[in-house]
C-alpha cells in the first residue's frame, strides 16, 4: 500500500516582478498633482518658522507639541485622539463614496512608489527596456544603471528620513549637525530606519505592501455597497473581446484585448476580471483604456469609475451622483461635522494656562502663631502661551483666608513651574475637618487668561 501523497498548501505566493507601464491622462495628472502637494507639504513644513521657532514641531524631549500658533502639552492628548478619530471618519467617508481613492492618490506608499518608478524610468528606460535589462547578463552598462538607480533611491530615502526626524528635532539644528557630523545616536537610528523603510517599501516591496501588509485592503469591502464608486470594466460593452481585424463585421465587443490595462496596473491585476482587493483605485487602467478608445474611434468609459448599481441599471452620471448622498454617507458626514465642530469649539475656548493644586501631604492643617491655621500647597503652573506672563494668585472659600507667600509669580513662554504657597485663616473661621476652597490664577496683563481650581483646607479637630 503506497503512502498518501503530501499536499503542500502555500500561504504566500512567490512574487512575480511587475513592470508598470507609464501612462498619461486625466487621472495620471491628478496622481502627480497629489504627489506634488503631499511632498511639498511633507518636505517643506518643517522649514516654516513661527514666532522664531519651527512652526510644526513635536518636541518629545520637553514634551511640547508646537502646531503653528498653538502649543500642546501631554495633558492635551485628547486633541490628538480627536484628530485621529476625524482622520478615520474622513477615510470611512471617502471609502463609502469612492472606494480606495485614498490608496490610489494620496497614500504615502503609492506616492513614494510613483516617485521611485519615475526615477527607475529615467535611468533604466521604459517598460520594455527595463524588462530587457533585467534579462540581460551583468555588464558594465547594467551595473552602472542599477547602481545609479539605487543611489538615487537611497538619496530620496535618506532625505525622507532626515525630514521625518525634523518633525521631532528642530530641522535647522539637524542640518547643522549633519554638516558637523554631530548626529546623536537616536537621530542616526531614526533617520536610517525611516530611510530604510522608504527604500524597501517603495523600491522593492511596492505592491506587496498593498496586497499583504496593509490591513485596509482586507476590510475595505465592509465599507463598500452597490452605490460606491469603484474602478469597473463594462463587460456588457466590452465582451466578447478580441482584435478588431478578427471581429467579423465588427460585431465583437469594444475591448480589443490589448492588455494595456494590465501593463499599467501597479499591482499587476486584470480589472476585466472584476473588482479585486488588490485594486488600489489609482485609475491608471482608465487612462490607458481611454487612450486606446481614442485610437480606435470609440467612446471613453469601457473602464471607468462607476458603481455596481450603475452598471446593472444603466444609470446616468447625474443619477449616480444623486445616489451618492445615501444614508450611510449622510451618517458619516453628520458624525464628522459634529466631531469637527466640537473639537474646533473646544480649541477656540481652550485657555492656554493650566494649574494643578497639590496639598502637602506630609503636613495636614497646623496651628501657627497667633492661633492661625495654616495649610501648605504646591501649585503646578503651566504657561502654554508663547509670551512671558506675570500671574496673580488669589484664594477664596473661607472667611479671612489669605496667602502668606507672595501673590504673584512670573513664568516665561511655555514654562512649567512648581510654586509653593501657604494659606492661613483665623482659628474658628472654618469648621474642623475638610473645607472646600478655590485657588485662582490670573494674568496681570491679560485678565482673560484666568483659571480656577478647587482644593481642600484642613482644620485640625
Amino acid at each position: 500500500m503506497s503512502a498518501p501523497e503530501t499536499q503542500v498548501v502555500k500561504m504566500y505566493a512567490a512574487r512575480e516582478e511587475i513592470y508598470p507601464r507609464e501612462t498619461s491622462g486625466r487621472y495620471a495628472r491628478l496622481r502627480w498633482l497629489f504627489a506634488w502637494l503631499t511632498q511639498l507639504a511633507f518636505y517643506g513644513t518643517p522649514w516654516l518658522q513661527w514666532n522664531d521657532r519651527q512652526a510644526l514641531l513635536f518636541d518629545l524631549t520637553t514634551r511640547k507639541f508646537y502646531i503653528f500658533g498653538m502649543v500642546l502639552w501631554p495633558q492635551d492628548f485628547i486633541y490628538l485622539a480627536v484628530l485621529l478619530i476625524i482622520s478615520a471618519y474622513l477615510l470611512f467617508l471617502a471609502t463609502a463614496v469612492a472606494g480606495r481613492v485614498w490608496c490610489g492618490f494620496t497614500c504615502p506608499q503609492t506616492v513614494y512608489t510613483e516617485i521611485f518608478l519615475w526615477i527607475e524610468r529615467k535611468i533604466e528606460g521604459k517598460r520594455s527596456a527595463r524588462m530587457l535589462l533585467d534579462r540581460q547578463p551583468w555588464s558594465a552598462n547594467k551595473l552602472g544603471r542599477k547602481t545609479a538607480k539605487h543611489l538615487a533611491w537611497g538619496a530620496v530615502a535618506l532625505w525622507t528620513g532626515f525630514t521625518f526626524v525634523g518633525y521631532f528635532t528642530p530641522i535647522r539644528d539637524l542640518m547643522v549637525e549633519v554638516q558637523t557630523f554631530d548626529f546623536g545616536p537616536w537621530e542616526w537610528f531614526w533617520v536610517l530606519f525611516y530611510a530604510f523603510a522608504t527604500y524597501g517599501n517603495a523600491g522593492w516591496m511596492r505592491e506587496q505592501v498593498c496586497k499583504y501588509m496593509c490591513p485596509y485592503a482586507r476590510f475595505q469591502s465592509s465599507m463598500f455597497d452597490r452605490d460606491t464608486l469603484v474602478i469597473t470594466y463594462d463587460a456588457k460593452r466590452g465582451e466578447p473581446r478580441g482584435p478588431r481585424h478578427k471581429q467579423a463585421a465588427n460585431t465583437g465587443g469594444a475591448c480589443i484585448d490589448c492588455s494595456l490595462c494590465v501593463q499599467v496596473c501597479p499591482t499587476g491585476i486584470d480589472i476585466r476580471n472584476g473588482l479585486q482587493y488588490e485594486c488600489i483605485g489609482c485609475a491608471a487602467c482608465v487612462d490607458a483604456c481611454n487612450g486606446v478608445m481614442d485610437k480606435i474611434d470609440a467612446p471613453h468609459g469601457l473602464i471607468r469609475y462607476a458603481t455596481e448599481r450603475a452598471l446593472d441599471e444603466h444609470l446616468t452620471p447625474t443619477e449616480i451622483r444623486r445616489r451618492t448622498w445615501r444614508p450611510r454617507v449622510r451618517i458619516y458626514t453628520a458624525v464628522l461635522l459634529l466631531i469637527v465642530t466640537g473639537a474646533s469649539t473646544a480649541l477656540y475656548l481652550r485657555v492656554p494656562l493650566k494649574m494643578d493644586v497639590i496639598r502637602d501631604r506630609g503636613a495636614m492643617g497646623r496651628e501657627v502663631e497667633d492661633g492661625m491655621i495654616e495649610n501648605v500647597y504646591r501649585l503646578q503652573i503651566m504657561n502654554t502661551t508663547e509670551r512671558a506672563h506675570t500671574y496673580r494668585i488669589s484664594v477664596a472659600g473661607i472667611e479671612s483666608l489669605a496667602l502668606v507667600t507672595p501673590d504673584t509669580v512670573r513664568l516665561d513662554a511655555t514654562e512649567t513651574r512648581g510654586v509653593p504657597i501657604r494659606l492661613r485663616t483665623a482659628h474658628g473661621a472654618a469648621q474642623p475637618g475638610s473645607n472646600r476652597i478655590e485657588v485662582a490664577l490670573t494674568a496681570v496683563d491679560d485678565p482673560a487668561l484666568h483659571v480656577n481650581e478647587t482644593a481642600v483646607f484642613i482644620v485640625p479637630r
